[in-house]
C-alpha cells in the first residue's frame, strides 16, 4: 500500500461535514468507526471520548484543504507540519497481507499502530497520509469543491491537474448551472438595436406585425 492512499481518510474525516449546509455527521462511535474500515483494528478502541476529539482534528484537516485550495501552499504545509509534530507515526516494511504470483510477499510500507487513543491513531494517518500525497502530486493538488454549497474536500489526480468538483454529482450540478446562467444572460442581452427583446417588440406597430 503506497502512504499516498492514507490521505484518503484525511477526505473521509473533512466531509463528514457541510459548513454551508449546517450538516455534521460525526455524531455517533459508529460513524468513527465507520471511518476508519471494518478492518481496522484501532476501530475497536473508538469510545464517546473520541467525538470532540475527532471534531477538533477535522477542523484543523480542513484549514489544510480550504489554504491549499486558496493558492496558500506555505500555510497549508505549516498546519499539515504542526498536525505531524503532533501525531507522529511509526512507518513498518509489511507484505504479510499481499502475496506475489509465487507466493512471496509484496513488500510495502505500513503506518503502524501505536497510538494511545482511536483520534490519534487516525490524525497520525491522515497527517502522514496528506504530507506524502503533497510532496509527491503538489499542494495544488489539495482542493475544495467548487459547486456551491458543497465545499467537500477532494484530491486531484487527473493528469492534467484540471479537477474542480469533489464528485461527478457536483460537476453535473455546477455545469448545468452554469448553462442556465448563460441563457439567461443571452435572453436578456440587448439585440442590435439596443433594445430589449421586449421593448423591440412594443416599439413595432401594428402593420409591421
Amino acid at each position: 500500500m503506497e502512504l499516498a492512499h492514507y490521505s484518503d481518510f484525511a477526505v473521509r474525516l473533512v466531509n463528514t461535514e457541510e459548513p454551508a449546509r449546517g450538516k455534521d455527521s460525526l455524531a455517533s462511535v459508529e460513524v468513527i468507526k465507520e471511518l476508519f474500515g471494518p478492518a481496522s483494528q484501532m476501530a475497536r478502541r473508538v469510545t464517546e471520548a473520541d467525538l470532540p476529539r475527532f471534531r477538533a482534528v477535522r477542523t484543523r484537516l480542513r484549514a489544510v484543504f480550504t489554504l491549499a485550495d486558496e493558492g496558500d501552499h506555505m500555510g497549508a504545509v505549516d498546519l499539515l507540519n504542526s498536525l505531524l509534530l503532533e501525531f507522529p507515526v511509526s512507518p513498518q516494511i509489511s507484505g504479510h497481507d499481499i502475496l506475489d504470483e509465487n507466493g512471496r510477499p509484496r513488500w510495502h510500507m505500513h503506518l503502524a499502530d501505536h497510538s494511545s487513543n482511536a483520534t490519534t491513531g487516525y490524525a497520525a494517518i491522515c497527517a502522514m497520509g496528506l504530507a506524502f500525497h503533497l510532496t509527491e502530486f503538489g499542494a495544488d493538488r489539495l482542493g475544495l469543491c467548487q459547486a456551491p454549497p458543497c465545499r467537500n474536500a477532494y484530491l486531484d489526480t487527473s493528469t492534467n491537474r484540471s479537477r474542480r468538483y469533489c464528485s461527478d454529482r457536483c460537476a453535473t450540478r455546477a455545469n448545468v448551472a452554469a448553462y442556465r446562467a448563460r441563457k439567461r444572460l443571452e435572453a436578456d442581452r440587448p439585440g442590435r438595436t439596443g433594445l430589449t427583446a421586449e421593448n423591440s417588440q412594443e416599439s413595432v406597430t401594428p402593420s409591421d406585425r
